[in-house]
């Protein structure tokens, strides 16, 4: 006897192919019924016998396509109704949304086969893609993901691709983005100045002889232009450095294949497997000896891979002009990438030469991921194209909560029943331009979730855009300070809830007494936190000027802690200095214009300048960077001396005066810079483990639970030594995994905290 149910599938199930998957199943266990797309994920009618429907079910849940997540499946019992086949139906557009929006993903092997097959008629197509593979997130327009809702509306199929796309046996049926060189998106090569000089595929052609010619070219790609360059010719690297305003950030490159990466880089098996994925992303990895141009990455042992994750960017490696190229975000200093079209010649001119587009619409703009492996872990740097705006599941109460991040390294989140969705990697808000990119990216998610905002988080700093961005959105406004969102955050990445120690270590964070904070031991949860001990203070004459320039905040903190003497360390350490470390000396007394800071990121500042690696920092932690770069985790040395000193106020304060003067003291000895640089990060971790082992002892009816949030902790000597040195003293160590511990998981935090105190709020 022939029974009834209804299905219903909720997580990232559409633009995955899911639909035919279902039919392929159906027809297998010979289910009739229909299967369609709604707001709320895909909707299954089922009829056939209890065994069949029961062997479906089960096929669902065990065997989903390769991009797909089920977060849920729901059965339900149903009424039969006599159906004689299984089909997919037109999708249903009513009701609000709780779909998971699809992401973007990397060429799959079977459209890289066809494309490299002269049989086949997509041979060389630049846009091929299927059900498994290709532009989701950042041609959407409308949900659910359907053609008419996406940039691919503007492309009548031909008759080959419709058939395919009609087709439910076909891994391309209701493939989106399906096109071919008859009726889909075409490239174009023109110089910058618009003038056109090829397309299709003799424009590929031309682009990688330009480039193995030393010629730097922007390069449209899935969620913006890229600026490429070849990654051996030294001259062009500078030349493009130079045009760009970017002296010695590292910059990425894309290597032909996984064989050439690993050429030039050590690739792990679980590097590889990451860059691999679908989410290819850039994974961060140690430089072996090559040919490589030294400028890539100024003074590091490591550098930004990836692999190509875009036909176009195969076809480019296929003409074996060049193997790897620079690939780095097409925007001018400071300002959000660029990807359209009209900008590109505006904003690249006097950067690139030429520009290598197409007509295939970007309408959301994404960066790549940035990704490591430490300890046999992912963690992200930058979590971008490929991973957003994928949700979390959580069992917190964020419905109808946002919360809009920090002011650098920014993302947004938002809460809509039991999901987080962490928007895109923004950048930092000191610009109109980003801040309007914010505003339209955080419209557009917000279009999509189907929910109202009820509570914003944001900072406590009362000078971030998003403050008074928060105050202008009409709901109620959640003060976060910074460091609780970190380790809150942290908390939610490991799905913790009961009350935790916290390590916050990083750069800048506004705290409750008005002074910067950075260098923090925390005890608390979503609910409270307490502050626990921290850096002594140490003025930063001249505010943000002294974070740019290292050498100031390094002159300042021997003053604090050395007064007269401390000023002629700085006169010996920076002799070029000493009519400003005068001027610098008289604000310290008069405090003009200097804030209070204890900050690892400013610890780190004062010890690179010291150490002559960075007295003049020209991008955000390049002082620090330049620190762990040079770390050797097998070279173990004894820390330097500091105190720890407990006040009345039942918070401690880490003295670092000791290790200070032994610091200048070995380097105007000139003992090794890395000897200093080993002790120099032994004192870090042993001040953070002898710290909350003290504070553990004095509260022993505190849990043994640690987390590890803050920028710092990109730092693997940090992250590794305090981890386990913890662990060997019976704590629980949890550190990040699915959003970064810099500032760009901060919302995820914000978001958890908030969604609490509206929870208390509400019960009182």
């Amino acid at each position: 006897m022939s029974k009834s149910i209804k299905v219903t599938v909720k997580g990232r199930v559409q633009g995955v192919g899911f639909r035919p998957f279902i039919f392929r199943i159906a027809e297998q266990y010979r289910i009739c019924g229909t299967v369609q797309n709604n707001m709320d994920g895909v909707r299954i009618q089922a009829e056939g016998s209890q065994e069949e429907l029961e062997a479906f079910v089960k096929a669902i849940r065990t065997e989903p396509p390769r991009l797909s997540r089920i977060d849920e499946v729901i059965v339900e019992k149903g009424q039969p109704t006599g159906f004689d086949r299984f089909e997919i139906i037109p999708s249903d557009r009513d009701g609000k949304s709780s779909l998971v929006i699809p992401v973007d993903s990397a060429t799959c092997n079977d459209c890289l086969e066809e494309m490299g097959d002269p049989a086949n008629f997509r041979y060389r197509y630049p846009f091929i893609n299927c059900t498994q593979c290709g532009p989701r997130y950042t041609i959407i327009d409308a949900l659910p993901y359907d053609r008419p809702y996406t940039v691919m509306k503007d492309f009548q199929m031909c008759d080959r691709c419709e058939s395919e796309y009609n087709d439910p046996r076909n891994r391309r049926h209701h493939a989106q983005p399906i096109a071919c060189d008859a009726c889909g998106p075409e490239v174009t090569l023109t110089s910058i100045d618009g003038e056109f000089i090829a397309g299709k595929d003799e424009a590929i052609r031309t682009v990688s002889r330009l480039l193995s010619e030393g010629k730097i070219v922007a390069i449209k790609g899935l969620g913006g232009y890229h600026l490429a360059c070849d990654a051996y010719n030294e001259e062009t690297v500078r030349l493009l450095r130079k045009r760009k305003n970017r002296p010695n950030r590292p910059l990425a490159v894309m290597a032909a294949n996984i064989d050439v990466a690993k050429a030039i880089c050590d690739v792990s098996e679980q590097e590889e497997k990451i860059m691999r994925s679908p989410e290819a992303p850039i994974v961060i990895l140690k430089k072996r000896d090559s040919q490589l141009a030294e400028s890539l990455a100024p003074g590091m042992n490591t550098l930004g891979v990836m692999i190509p994750y875009t036909p176009l960017h195969h076809l480019l490696f296929d003409e074996k002009k060049v193997s790897v190229l620079v690939m780095t975000s097409a925007n001018p200093s400071g300002l959000p990438l660029v990807y359209k079209d009209d900008e590109a010649h505006e904003y690249l001119t006097g950067i690139a030469d030429y520009i290598l587009s197409h007509n295939r619409k970007i309408l959301r703009p994404v960066d790549d991921s940035v990704v490591r492996v430490l300890d046999g872990k992912l963690t992200f740097h930058r979590r971008a194209r490929g991973y957003v705006p994928d949700p979390m599941v959580t069992g917190q109460p964020v419905h109808e909560v946002v919360a809009l991040g920090s002011q650098q390294k920014n993302t947004f989140a938002i809460g809509r029943n039991r999901q987080i969705f962490v928007g895109p990697h923004i950048g930092d808000m000191e610009h109109l331009e980003v801040v309007d990119h914010f505003k339209k990216e955080y419209a557009y998610l917000m279009k999509w979730m189907g929910t109202e905002v009820k509570t914003v988080a944001t900072d406590l700093h009362p000078g971030y855009m998003t403050t008074s961005m928060a105050e202008e959105m009409g709901a109620r406004v959640i003060l976060v300070q910074h460091h609780h969102a970190h380790l809150v955050s942290c908390m939610e990445d490991n799905r913790l809830t009961d009350p935790v120690f916290g390590i916050i270590l990083d750069g800048t964070g506004y705290g409750e007494d008005g002074n910067i904070w950075g260098f923090e031991i925390l005890y608390g949860s979503a609910h409270f936190y307490k502050r626990m001990a921290h850096l002594t203070y140490t003025h930063l004459p001249g505010g943000e000027k002294a974070i740019r320039e290292p050498w100031r905040n390094a002159t300042a903190m021997l003053i604090d802690y050395f007064g007269e003497r401390g000023k002629e360390f700085a006169e010996k350490l920076f002799p070029d200095k000493s009519y400003e470390i005068g001027i610098i000396n008289q604000m310290i007394r008069r405090n003009i214009n200097s804030p209070l800071a204890g900050t690892c990121g400013r610890l780190f500042d004062a010890v690179s300048a010291i150490l002559g690696q960075c007295q003049v920092s020209t991008y955000d932690g390049e002082a620090a960077i330049r620190l762990s770069e040079q770390m050797k985790a097998d070279k173990l040395e004894k820390s330097y001396p500091f105190k720890i000193n407990k006040n009345g106020d039942d918070v401690a304060t880490i003295d670092f005066g000791d290790a200070l003067l032994g610091i200048v003291e070995d380097r105007l000895q000139e003992k090794p810079v890395q000897t200093i640089i080993q002790k120099f990060h032994e004192t870090i971790v042993s001040i953070c483990v002898e710290t909350v082992v003290s504070l553990s002892r004095e509260n022993p009816d505190l849990n043994r639970r640690v987390v590890l949030s803050g920028g710092s902790f990109h730092n693997p000597y940090l992250l590794h030594e305090i981890t386990k040195r913890l662990k060997e003293k019976q704590f629980d160590v949890y550190s990040h995994s699915r959003v970064p511990c810099n500032d760009g998981g901060l919302s995820l935090g914000q978001l958890i905290v908030a969604a609490n105190r509206k929870e208390e709020a509400t019960d009182s």
